[in-house]
C-alpha cells in the first residue's frame, strides 16, 4: 500500500545536505520511514537514528550523503517536532531488577518506571504509562503509571474502550493542573458581564439534541417581527469566555482538539464541569453564547444578520424524535396557515416556521452545488455492563436537517465575515473548514462505473460533477444499485480539513467556511471564536502559528474517527459473537485481490470472505475498475453492492475480526464443487 505523503521540504542554503520535515511510519523491525510531502520516496532511518523518534512523531530528517537503497535516501531524525503520543497501554513487567512497561503497540520501545512511578500497579497489570523523560538515544525512555486497567473492575470491554483511547493519542484522565483551575472558574456570571453583552433571555430559546446528550452546545431562537420578516438567532456556547488563552486548560483542549465519541462513552475535550455545566445551554439557566442573529423573509430571503457575545436563557430542551414527531403531525400545514396559527401549542409554530426556513436553505444550498449525500448512523443498545445487545440504524431525518441547515448557515456567514477583515493589507489568518475537489483518477474510475447503472456524469467543471452527483443521488432513491453508488461516490471525495488556505468547501459548495458552532467539542471552533471577538474589537493580533494548528486539529479529528471506527468494530464483534453460526442477509461493501467484505443489512456489522473460502466456486480475479471478483472459467462475479446470503463463522475480538461464509458454498452438494485449478 503507497504511503500518505505528508510534511515539508526544508533544504538548507549553508550546505549541500538537506533536511526534511516529515512523519514517522515505523515498521516491526524497527526501521523507520518518513513520510514527506513532495518526496517520491520515503526517507529510510534506521533504528539507531531515530534519536527517540516513534511511531506517528512529526520530525526533522538529515539526508545522510551518498547512502541510497533501491532509489531511497537515507537519513537521521534530527529532532522530534512533535509527539504523536505521550501514553502508552502495556502490561508492567520485572526482569533483571528493572520495572518496565512492555507496550501492546510493537512499534513502541519498552519504558522504564521508577519505584515510585509504580503506584498501586503489580507485575503483570495492564497499565497506561505516561513518558516523563526520554535522556537520549540508545536509552529506554522513563514513565510513571497513570492508570491499572483492571477487566475484574470494569470488565473486557471497557478496557478495551480504554485502549483504543491511548492508542490514538488521548489521555483518559485530565491532568492535576487542569482541574485545580477548574475550581477557580466562576460559578455565578458577574452583573458586569451581562452588561456588557445582548441580552436576548425574553426570546423563545430552545435546544435540539439526541436523547442522551448532555452537552447543549447550541440553541434557537425564534420571533416574527412587525414587518413580518423572521428573527432567526443561533445561540452558541460561549466557551472562550472560561477557557483563556495561556491556561492548563486551553493547553489540554488544544492537545485534545476533539471530544471523542464511543458507542459507549464519551471522552470529552473540556471537563464535564465546563462541558455539562457552565456552557451547556441547560433550560432554565442563564448562560452565555456568541451568536448570530438573522433576519430573513418567510420564503428565505436573508435581509441581515448580527454577530456577537450574548447572554441567553434556554426555555425548552427538545430531543430530535420530538421535534420529528410535531414536523410530521403538521407536515400538512402550509408557511400562510403556520403564520396565523394561535399560539396554544407551545413552539409548535415555532419550530414548524424553521423547518419550513430550514428545507428551503436545504434546496437552495444543493441547487447552488452542494452535494446531497444521505447519511445514517449506526447505535448499540447496550445492557448494564455496556454489552450490545440490539443494533439501531438511525436516519437523518427532517428534525436533524433543521439544526443542520441553521448551523450551516451560521457556519457560513462567519468565515465570510472574518474573510472581510485584513491585517497591513493582508487577509487575516483564520481557521477555515476546506474541502477539495474530488480525485481526477477516482473520479474516472467511479463515473465509468456509475454509467453501467445507467448515470452519465459531466467531468467538465467542478460545478458539473456536483450536478451529476445530486441527479445520480435523485435518481437511486429505493433502487437497489443506490447503496453501491452513494458508498463509492463518498470513496472519491477528498478529506475536509482545518486550513488557513481557504479553497472554499466543495461537498457544500460554500466559497468560505468554518466551525464555529461546536466549542465544547472541537477546538477549532473555539479559535474561531477568538479571532471573531478580536474582529469585532478592532484589535486583530493575527497568530503565527494558527496553520501548525489547524494541521493538529485535522491530525486530531482523524485519530478520533480512527478511534470511533475502531471501537464500533469491536462492539460489532462482541455483538455478532452471539451469532455464530447463523444466516444473515448482506451486501457487498468492499472487493479486495484476496476477498471480499460483507455488510449485513439488518445489522450493519461488516466481516470478510475470503478468497480461499470460494475456491470451490472458481479461481477469481480481482477487476478494480468493476470494483469486483470474477471467475476465471465460470464468469461468476461478487461486485460491490451486490447482495449475499452469509454466515458467521467466527468473532475474533482480539483482532476485532469478523470471518463470513458463503451460503452459496456451504449449501453446494460435494460432487458439485468446483475444484481449484492451479495456476500454470
Amino acid at each position: 500500500m503507497a504511503r500518505k505523503k505528508r510534511g515539508k521540504t526544508k533544504k538548507s542554503a549553508a550546505t549541500a545536505e538537506r533536511e526534511y520535515q516529515g512523519i514517522v511510519d515505523m515498521t516491526r523491525s524497527g526501521v523507520a520511514y518518513i513520510m514527506v510531502e513532495g518526496l517520491e520516496k520515503d526517507i529510510r532511518v534506521k533504528q539507531k537514528n531515530l534519536n527517540t523518534a516513534m511511531h506517528g512523531d512529526e520530525v526533522l530528517v538529515k539526508i545522510i550523503p551518498h547512502r541510497q537503497k533501491a532509489g531511497r535516501m537515507e537519513g537521521e531524525v534530527l529532532q522530534v517536532i512533535n509527539r504523536k503520543r505521550h501514553e502508552f497501554t502495556g502490561v508492567l513487567q520485572v526482569a533483571a531488577s528493572k520495572t518496565f512497561v512492555a507496550p501492546d503497540d510493537e512499534h513502541l520501545p519498552h519504558v522504564l518506571v521508577a519505584p515510585e512511578h509504580v503506584h498501586d500497579a503489580k507485575p503483570g497489570d495492564k497499565v497506561v504509562v505516561k513518558i516523563l523523560r526520554w535522556k537520549g538515544a540508545g536509552r529506554l525512555p522513563e514513565g510513571e503509571i497513570t492508570q491499572i486497567l483492571d477487566p475484574g473492575l470494569t470488565g473486557t470491554n471497557d478496557v478495551a474502550m480504554k485502549e483504543i483511547l491511548v492508542s490514538h493519542g488521548f489521555p483518559l484522565v485530565f491532568p492535576n493542573e487542569v482541574m485545580q483551575e477548574l475550581l477557580h472558574l466562576p460559578e455565578r456570571i458577574p452583573d458586569t458581564e451581562i452588561q456588557q453583552r445582548k441580552d436576548v433571555r425574553d426570546l423563545i430559546t430552545f435546544t435540539i439534541d439526541p436523547v442522551d446528550a448532555r452537552d447543549f452546545d447550541d440553541a434557537l431562537s425564534f420571533r416574527i417581527l412587525k414587518n413580518g420578516w423572521f428573527e432567526v438567532g443561533v445561540h452558541i456556547a460561549d466557551v472562550s469566555y472560561y477557557v483563556l488563552p495561556g491556561t492548563a486548560l486551553d493547553e489540554e483542549a488544544y492537545r485534545r482538539a476533539t471530544s471523542v465519541y464511543l458507542p459507549d462513552r464519551v471522552l470529552p475535550m473540556l471537563p464535564e464541569k465546563i462541558s455539562n455545566e457552565l456552557c451547556s445551554l441547560r433550560p432554565h439557566e442563564d448562560k452565555l453564547c456568541f451568536s448570530v442573529i438573522f433576519q430573513i423573509t418567510p420564503h428565505g430571503e436573508i435581509k441581515k444578520h448580527w454577530i456577537g457575545r450574548t447572554i441567553i436563557r434556554s426555555k425548552r430542551r427538545f430531543t430530535y424524535e420530538e421535534v420529528q414527531e410535531i414536523i410530521e403531525a403538521h407536515r400538512n400545514e402550509d408557511l400562510d396557515s403556520l403564520l396565523h396559527k394561535p399560539a396554544n401549542e407551545p413552539f409548535v409554530r415555532e419550530l414548524m416556521l424553521l423547518h419550513h426556513l430550514a428545507q428551503h436553505l436545504r434546496k437552495e444550498r444543493i441547487a447552488h452545488g452542494a452535494i446531497n449525500f444521505s447519511s445514517s448512523e449506526v447505535r448499540f443498545v447496550l445492557d448494564e455492563r455496556a454489552f450490545p445487545v440490539g443494533i439501531v440504524v438511525k436516519e437523518s431525518k427532517e428534525a436533524h436537517q433543521l439544526i443542520e441547515e441553521m448551523m450551516l448557515l451560521a457556519n457560513r456567514t462567519v468565515a465570510e465575515f472574518a474573510a472581510k477583515y485584513r491585517y497591513k493589507q493582508q487577509p487575516i489568518p483564520f481557521p477555515y473548514r476546506v474541502h477539495d475537489q474530488p480525485d481526477e483518477e477516482k473520479l474516472k474510475i467511479f463515473s465509468a462505473f456509475a454509467l453501467k447503472f445507467g448515470h452519465r456524469f459531466d467531468l467538465s467543471t467542478p460545478q458539473s460533477i456536483a450536478a451529476s452527483f445530486n441527479k445520480m443521488l435523485a435518481l437511486v432513491q429505493g433502487r437497489p444499485e443506490q447503496q453501491v453508488l452513494e458508498s463509492l461516490g463518498i470513496r472519491t471525495m477528498a478529506k475536509a480539513v482545518y486550513s488557513t488556505e481557504n479553497i472554499g468547501h466543495y461537498g457544500l459548495g460554500f466559497d468560505h467556511y468554518c466551525h464555529f458552532t461546536s466549542p465544547i467539542r472541537r477546538y477549532p471552533d473555539l479559535m474561531v471564536h477568538r479571532i471573531l471577538q478580536q474582529c469585532l474589537e478592532g484589535h486583530i493580533v493575527p497568530d503565527k502559528e494558527l496553520e501548525k494548528k489547524c494541521r493538529h486539529c485535522s491530525e486530531m479529528e482523524r485519530q478520533a474517527m480512527e478511534a470511533e471506527r475502531e471501537a464500533t468494530k469491536y462492539k460489532q464483534v462482541e455483538y455478532m459473537m452471539q451469532h455464530i453460526g447463523e444466516v444473515f442477509d448482506g451486501v457487498i461493501s468492499g472487493v479486495a485481490p484476496f476477498g471480499f467484505w460483507v455488510e449485513t443489512i439488518d445489522t450493519k456489522c461488516e466481516g470478510m470472505i475470503s478468497l480461499q473460502s470460494l475456491a470451490s466456486i472458481d479461481e477469481f480475479r480481482y477487476s478494480e475498475t468493476e470494483y469486483a471478483l470474477i471467475g476465471i472459467h465460470t464468469g461468476k462475479r461478487f461486485r460491490f453492492g451486490d447482495t449475499v446470503t452469509i454466515l458467521v463463522a467466527a468473532a475474533n475480538l482480539q483482532k476485532r475480526q469478523l470471518d463470513y461464509e458463503l451460503v452459496e458454498v456451504l449449501t453446494q452438494p460435494a460432487g458439485s464443487r468446483k475444484k481449484r485449478h492451479k495456476r500454470s
